[in-house]
Order: structure tokens, then sequence, then C-alpha cells
């Protein structure tokens, strides 16, 4: 079976680049540049892919955009977490011990259904924290229902959805920074 690459190129540009995303993206930089203002922090979260993403953009955050970011994909907090509250709490309690006033928390999920990234975003509800959501397949997920500001694929692939929620967080990030292009001094 032959792969046709300009079917999936396609793809990618009819879901991550069209117009409707830029509202959001605009959104999502006030905000953090909110967060930067009120010398808070910026919470990321996802499971698989979605915490290397999350990973990605805390660090991409912090060093280039000046907004502080962090994540919780140290196995030591994992497995300690999880093996106390459970794997469907552990984001949560997770966020409950490393949370300020102000913070904002950004979940990561393709499906949208994750236990622990939709519980987390209950939590952060809980604490009065904003909450940002990148999430894929269906448009009435259940992550969707918590953000105050919701990326969404409209697609089942994994592979697009994680890279275009990686598209769209970076792109944010360069926004902040106010060029695409720039040198990183040692």
């Amino acid at each position: 079976m032959e792969f046709n690459y300009e079917s999936y190129f396609t793809k990618y540009k009819e879901l991550a680049f069209n117009d409707d995303i830029h509202a959001s993206l605009d959104d999502f930089k006030e905000l953090a540049l909110k967060v930067k203002t009120l010398d808070a922090k910026m919470l990321f979260a996802g499971n698989g892919a979605s915490a290397a993403i999350s990973a990605h953009a805390a660090v991409d955050f912090t060093k280039q955009a000046k907004v502080r970011g962090i994540t919780f994909n140290e196995a030591d907090l994992i497995t300690c977490y999880s093996n106390d509250y459970g794997y469907e709490n552990w984001m949560s309690e997770a966020i409950k011990s490393y949370y300020k006033a102000n913070d904002v928390v950004v979940l990561t999920s393709v499906s949208g259904e994750s236990p622990s990234i939709v519980n987390a975003a209950i939590t952060a509800r809980e604490l009065g924290l904003k909450v940002v959501t990148f999430s894929g397949r269906s448009s009435s997920n259940s992550l969707k229902s918590y953000g105050d500001i919701n990326f969404w694929v409209d697609s089942d692939a994994y592979n697009i959805v994680e890279c275009i929620h990686m598209i769209w967080v970076t792109t944010v990030i360069d926004a902040i920074v106010g060029k695409a292009e720039y040198e990183v001094s040692s």
C-alpha cells in the first residue's frame, strides 16, 4: 500500500493553519504574558507523547519566552504520587503541591478523556487556576469543558494531533519572543 504524502500533509494544512486558531493563540499569548507579569508560572502536564510536548513547552516558555514553566515528568514524582493517590489522581495531587495563586495549568491529551488529565483540570478549576487545554478527537471531550482557552484538533490521528499541538504551543512561544528565528546566547 502506497502512503499518500500529499493527502497526509494537506490534513496538517487544513487543521493547523486555519485562521480560526489565531484568536486562541493570541489569548494564550496574553495569558502567558500575564503569568510573567504576576511572577507566576505555568504548570504543564500530559501522558506519553503529550508529556513530552509538555516538557518541551515548559522548557521553551522558561528559556525563550521568559515565562516560568514546570512539568511533572520526573519518575520519582510520578511513581510516588501514583502509588499514594492512584494514577488517575497523581497529577491533581502534584498540582496541589506545586501551585501558587495566579499560576496557569496547561493540559494536553489527544483524547481529552485521560482520567489523570481530566481530574487535573477539575482540581485546577477548584483551586481557582486558569486552564489551557490541548486535545483532539471528539469536539465534546471532557477536558475541553474545563478549559478557559481550548486548542482542539479535529482528528483521530494521534501523530497529527500531537504534532499540531506542538506547532501551536511553540507558535505562542515565538509570538511572545516576537519572531520565529532568534539566536540563543551561550
